[in-house]
This record gives C-alpha cells, sequence and structure tokens, in this order.
C-alpha cells in the first residue's frame, strides 16, 4: 500500500516546496508572497525506497469567514485523507501561535504526525528548532526544503511511523516485463477544463464528481495551479485538470498569475481532451476564441461547454445560432461537440462524458490507406487542385502517419505550391467523409525526392 503522506502548516513556511522535493518535480506553485497553494494539490512522489502519494495543502489559518475559512476546511479534509502527516514549520520565524494551535490540532488525531523543521540551512534556524520541542509532537526533523537539506533523517522518521503503522515495505525487485503504466492499469482519460477567469471551471468538476473538492466562490482568480482530481466514469478512469483562468496576455502583469498561465497551457499540452467552458450571457469572445485556437494548435480534441444555460430564454434557436457562430470562427475544430449546461442545477451534465467519449474515439480514429487513397481520388476529380505558375500540382498518395490528433501526409509534386485553401479543402474533406467532427486534423504535405537531381 501506497501510504498517503499530507504536507500541512501555517501559510509561507514551504510546504509546496517540500512537495516538489519529494515528488521530484516543480509541479506546485512556489512564491515568497503567503497564500499561494489554495486548493490542495496530489501527485505520486518518493523519498529514498519509499513510494509516497503526496498532499500539497493551502496555508492553515483560523481566522473565520472568507476564503481562509475555505482553505482550512480542503486542509482539514487533507489530514482526513493522509496516513501520515508531517506539520512544517518555520525554524527562522520560530514557534507562531498559529503553530500552536495547529499542533493542538494534530495531537488529537490518531494518525503519525511528523514534526519538520524547515528553513535550517547551516546553523539558521536553531533557536526554532528548539522550540518546537515545545509542540509536544515529539522529537523535530531539521530540513532545508529548498537545497534538500535533512532528507536522509527525514526518511528515518517517515520510516519509523510506517513501522509504526505496519505499512513499511522494502522497494520492490525491479520486473523488466512489468507494464509501465500508472499502477499497472490502462493510462486514465486526461481531461482539461479551461475558460476565462470566474466562468465556473471549479463548480463544474465539483459537479461532475460530486464533491466540494476544490474550492469556490464568487472572488475572481481563486483557483492557481492546475489541480489534477482522480474521478471513474462508467468504470473508466478520468483526470480532471482544473485550470486557473486564462485572460488576455497584455493585461497579466503578476508574476504569480503568469505562473498560472503557464500551468494551465501545461494542462492543455498534456491533455487528451479539453473543456472549454463559455459563458452564455457573453459567448465567444476574443479570449474564447483564442483559448480554443491554442487547443486546436496542440491537437487536443475539444468539447465546448456552454454554462449559466438556465439564464438562456429561447434554449434551441441560441444553440443552433452558438454553433453555427463557433464554426465560422473556429473552422479548423468545425463540428466540436456544444453542450449547454448548468453547474448550479445540474443540468446538461450527464452529457458531458458521452460527448468526450465519442470525441477521444474520433481524435484516436484510423483511416485504412486504401480508404484514403479511394477518397483522395474522388476529391481531386472533384475539384483537381489549382494550376500554379502554368503548372499544376499533381497529388500521388496519402497515408495516416499516427493518431492522437489524426495526421496525415500527402505526397504531391510541387508540395511547396499547394495552396492553402486547397489544404482546407481537403481537412474538410476528411473530416465529413471519415466522421471525424471536431477534430482538429493535421495535414502534411511533401514531395518525393527526384532522383535525376544531385544529392550535392
Amino acid at each position: 500500500m501506497t501510504p498517503r503522506l499530507a504536507i500541512v502548516g501555517r501559510p509561507n513556511v514551504g510546504k509546496s516546496t517540500l512537495f516538489n522535493r519529494l515528488a521530484g518535480k516543480p509541479l506546485a506553485m512556489v512564491d515568497d508572497r503567503p497564500g499561494v497553494t489554495r486548493d490542495r494539490k496530489e501527485a505520486m512522489g518518493r523519498l529514498g525506497d519509499i513510494d509516497l502519494r503526496l498532499i500539497d495543502t493551502a496555508g492553515y489559518e483560523d481566522a473565520p469567514g472568507g476564503i481562509e475559512e475555505r482553505m482550512r476546511i480542503q486542509t482539514e479534509r487533507a489530514l482526513q485523507d493522509a496516513d501520515i502527516c508531517v506539520f512544517l514549520i518555520d525554524g527562522r520565524e520560530g514557534v507562531t501561535g498559529l503553530d500552536e494551535r495547529f499542533a493542538e490540532i494534530l495531537r488529537r488525531t490518531s494518525k503519525p504526525v511528523i514534526l519538520a523543521v524547515n528553513k535550517r540551512e547551516g546553523r539558521q534556524g536553531a533557536d526554532g528548532s528548539m522550540e518546537a520541542y515545545a509542540l509536544g509532537l515529539g522529537e523535530p526533523v531539521d530540513i532545508s526544503a529548498a537545497h534538500g537539506e535533512g532528507m536522509g533523517d527525514l526518511y528515518a522518521a517517515l520510516r519509523a511511523a510506517m513501522e509504526t503503522m505496519g505499512t513499511y515495505e522494502a522497494e520492490p525487485e525491479f520486473d523488466p516485463d512489468a507494464e509501465d503504466d500508472e499502477d499497472g492499469d490502462t493510462p486514465p482519460l486526461r481531461i482539461a477544463v479551461v475558460g476565462r477567469p470566474n466562468v465556473g471551471k471549479s463548480t463544474l468538476v465539483n459537479a461532475l464528481i460530486g464533491e466540494d473538492r476544490l474550492i469556490t466562490g464568487p472572488e475572481a482568480g481563486l483557483t492557481r495551479d492546475a489541480i489534477a482530481v482522480e474521478w471513474e466514469w462508467e468504470g473508466r478512469r478520468v483526470r480532471l485538470h482544473d485550470t486557473a483562468g486564462l485572460r488576455k496576455r497584455g493585461k497579466v502583469d503578476d508574476r504569480l498569475e503568469r505562473m498560472s498561465a503557464a500551468d494551465t497551457l501545461r494542462a492543455i499540452k498534456f491533455a487528451e481532451i479539453v473543456l472549454l467552458l463559455v459563458d452564455a450571457e457573453r459567448p465567444f469572445e476574443k479570449q474564447d476564441l483564442i483559448i480554443a485556437d491554442r487547443v486546436a494548435e496542440e491537437g487536443r480534441g475539444l468539447v465546448v461547454l456552454i454554462s449559466k444555460w438556465d439564464t438562456v430564454t429561447d434554449k434551441p434557436a441560441a444553440l443552433k445560432e452558438l454553433q453555427l457562430e463557433f464554426d465560422r470562427l473556429l473552422p479548423q475544430v468545425k463540428g466540436a461537440p456544444m453542450v449547454p449546461v448548468s453547474a448550479g442545477t445540474g443540468r446538461g451534465l450527464d452529457r458531458i462524458m458521452p460527448a468526450v467519449a465519442g470525441l477521444h474515439r474520433n481524435w484516436a480514429a484510423k483511416v485504412k490507406t486504401r480508404d484514403l487513397n479511394d477518397w483522395l481520388r474522388e476529391m481531386t476529380e472533384r475539384h483537381p487542385p489549382p494550376a500554379v505558375d502554368g503548372r499544376r500540382v499533381r497529388l500521388k498518395y496519402m497515408a495516416q502517419t499516427k493518431g492522437r490528433p489524426p495526421t496525415f501526409v500527402l505526397m504531391a509534386s510541387r508540395a511547396a505550391h499547394l495552396p492553402e485553401s486547397y489544404k482546407r479543402y481537403l481537412i474538410n474533406g476528411l473530416r465529413q467523409a471519415f466522421d471525424m467532427p471536431g477534430v482538429p486534423i493535421r495535414l502534411i504535405v511533401k514531395a518525393g525526392r527526384n532522383p535525376y537531381v544531385d544529392k550535392d
């Protein structure tokens, strides 16, 4: 069993830095300002020969009401889900009143708690380390998450805690025949939820999975990290990535927002299907189209969700008009599924995953080479390539080189002279003939090597 390790503490003590250190990569955003982490973030990690399921949490604050209270609730849920807790304090600042109040909560839990004193580079923070004994959580472990110091001591404390629980297992022998899939199962379907700020992305994810997993509220910009949420739909594993809202690049002047935007773009890049959430009251603004275009450039499948659908009066006419407008503005993903939803009332939520599943099948589709070339012959007979400089471009044959997204290579004479308009004609024909609506299709036109041209 892989233990779940929650890293907890007050704001700005280095929880996300330790999370990244144990994960082996910069998954969580790190900044000198307190309160950067809001939702709890999970990832696989490793310390020595111990595999871990890491939980990064928001800074614990006891202020009533507001976003601080919602962050505290998320931290408390992380404590409930965890098997072991690492309580992190700042050695340079020493023990604060908030540390003492949080320690009182941790003393009442039945789960093992490892007290770690961070920022103990060299001789710094020695006084804070001595003060930590007064918290009543045993001998503190001195570490520096930023510099990797004290990881051996943290490993020893973690191993002792696991042996107390009876869950410590040494690293298994390497099996060269073992599959490389996560947990030995089929990899999960990766879905990213994107859109402008405050359009309801976190609310939608909570409604889909049926629990308040993510912090929501009227404030814009609540989500900062791209938060991965594991889910199961009809027996299939799904990984939903809730992302920060993307604003126009010219309006982003804050370092944290730039980091959030980069995290969102990374989530799009590694997703298979992207859900673009659009406000029904202000549909397809320029930023929505920029995001959709970025999804198409990355070759991801796109499902458009029209939020706040309960506020629309003439629903059938509005949906038809929105579909026509979207196909006109973004012909590269013409026919993308469009699902009207209302996360508040639950309307349309049951139609999202069937649309995703259908699009995913098309996104991974393979077309036989014989069928492709029969189709190519019909297309050229119906509308031959135009002549350029008095000489016609001759199309020879076509083959699909890969799926996800469908990518085709077309061999042609004078390939560089084939007009973009004719390429669009072929792409639209592919989408229609082989039933791939809403799928970004890549068409690469190549010229065969001329054997009579000197290689030099």
